[in-house]
């Protein structure tokens, strides 16, 4: 049974469950004949003539929520080198979990694969140790270099204030330049 066929014809006269309400989209083509159809393809309900069986009943059109919606961020996005460094240590402590499992298996199957595994599992329980802690020691220094702490020895803001030094300078000295270059021509005379 159509979508259109279960509008007019709902059991007891009670819209029933989960039936769709919308006309299916078609290409614009003209009148057809349930009545013209507009610019979206749709038939207009007004024209739309009404079911002879229950009487005329007020075309539905069912509340379709948009696909997603856009929200806000919670937390900012961590920064590349951050990222890369949490990517690797999830890696890491993944393959150790990995791992540790086998050679407990192993371990209990009483296999020869018991000890390489064991050893193993303890070398990527170091690695793994060393990559949480390279997240840590990464997210420090990238705050320390690129985040200004308000605080006032902050050394991200004593790295901006000598780079806005160095700059002020290197102005100072090229303007200086060019005054020179401009007095020294002016007191010369062509030799011919």
């Amino acid at each position: 049974m159509g979508t259109a066929e279960r509008r007019e014809a709902p059991e007891n006269g009670a819209a029933t469950g989960g039936t769709a309400l919308r006309e299916p989209e078609a290409p614009d083509r003209g009148p057809t004949a349930n009545g013209p159809r507009t610019a979206a393809g749709r038939v207009r309900a007004a024209e739309r003539p009404a079911p002879a069986e229950h009487g005329a009943r007020p075309a539905r059109v069912a509340y379709r929520p948009p696909l997603w919606v856009e929200e806000p961020a919670r937390r900012r996005r961590m920064p590349d080198p951050v990222r890369t460094a949490a990517v690797r240590a999830v890696l890491v402590i993944a393959v150790t979990l990995i791992q540790a499992m086998v050679a407990f298996l192993c371990t209990m199957a009483g296999s020869w694969l018991a000890f390489p595994m064991v050893i193993s599992s303890v070398v990527s329980t170091v690695l793994a140790t060393w990559g949480v802690l390279d997240v840590w020691v990464t997210r420090q220094v990238w705050n320390q270099r690129n985040g200004v702490v308000s605080t006032p020895s902050s050394s991200a803001r004593s790295l901006r204030r000598e780079r806005r030094r160095e700059r002020r300078q290197a102005r100072v000295a090229a303007r200086g330049q060019e005054r020179i270059r401009r007095q020294s021509g002016a007191g010369r005379l062509s030799h011919s």
